[in-house]
């Protein structure tokens, strides 16, 4: 949960907020999965968080035309990583470049990941993106 700010060095590598690499390194260990959905931000995934994720899509006929679109995106995206010893992980150079993902970036927790997005990005939509009333009641309706 919350926020951490992070700087991507010159090689690619974030330097995970100690928050954050405490939890994922306790609970699941070091190795990660790094990808997008969309090229605007990156998504960290623990490696079993990914496997638990991969198994549930397997059962997804491969025939289907949504899980083609989701792994042609998440692969071409995507690297896998080992926190190393300083708490750093490499982000993709794709990444770097199509999401910006350079210099001052912000980790957000998320429910199973992080999301590492360009600063200047985040914060525009964080302004643009209000909660709407609408928004309320959705959560409303799954007990939120």
């Amino acid at each position: 949960m919350g926020r951490g700010d992070a700087r991507v060095d010159e090689k690619g590598r974030i330097k995970i907020p100690t928050n954050f690499r405490r939890v994922i390194e306790e609970r699941y260990g070091s190795d990660c999965f790094i990808t997008s959905l969309d090229g605007e931000k990156a998504r960290v995934y623990p490696l079993v968080v990914w496997r638990e994720f991969q198994a549930r899509l397997s059962k997804v006929p491969s025939t289907a035309v949504a899980k083609d679109k989701l792994l042609k995106l998440v692969n071409y995206y995507g690297a896998l990583d080992v926190i190393d010893a300083q708490g750093r992980l490499l982000v993709p150079s794709i990444l770097r470049d199509v999401a910006g993902i350079r210099g001052d970036v912000v980790v957000l927790g998320k429910e199973d990941h992080l999301e590492i997005w360009n600063k200047d990005r985040i914060e525009k939509r964080v302004a643009e993106e209000q909660m709407s009333v609408e928004d309320f009641k959705e959560l409303e309706l799954h007990g939120v």
